[in-house]
């Protein structure tokens, strides 16, 4: 068993809570999302978040609204709807929740 693989899945399993917490600031273009996680060292390819952004919109989690470009295409930006932002707020609580969780049992296995 690879460790890589293993901690891909856990990056994928957070990866929507940390894309709405960027967004709880403002919107954003994809390219600004992009930067943000990998400042925060999320590695995420665009192949990963556009599918992801898209399954956010349609579930009203998001919305966007193109802009135009001086340089290229049209851009769209992505921000929360007031469900989103509920969502969120649902999600920081949940993560609260496990982090404790998970932080007890390893510092139990840590200090066994």
């Amino acid at each position: 068993m690879k460790i890589e693989n293993t901690q891909a899945q856990m990056r994928k399993g957070i990866l929507e809570f940390c894309i709405l917490s960027i967004l709880k600031n403002g919107e954003a273009y994809t390219s600004d999302i992009l930067e943000a996680l990998k400042s925060a060292k999320m590695i995420v390819v665009e192949g990963t978040i556009y599918p992801l952004l898209n399954r956010l919109k349609n579930a009203d989690i998001l919305t966007y609204r193109w802009e135009e470009s001086t340089g290229g295409p049209p851009r769209k930006y992505y921000s929360l709807t007031e469900k989103g932002q509920k969502f969120l707020t649902e999600l920081a609580l949940t993560w609260d929740e496990l982090q404790l969780a998970v932080n007890k049992i390893t510092s139990e296995i840590k200090e066994s």
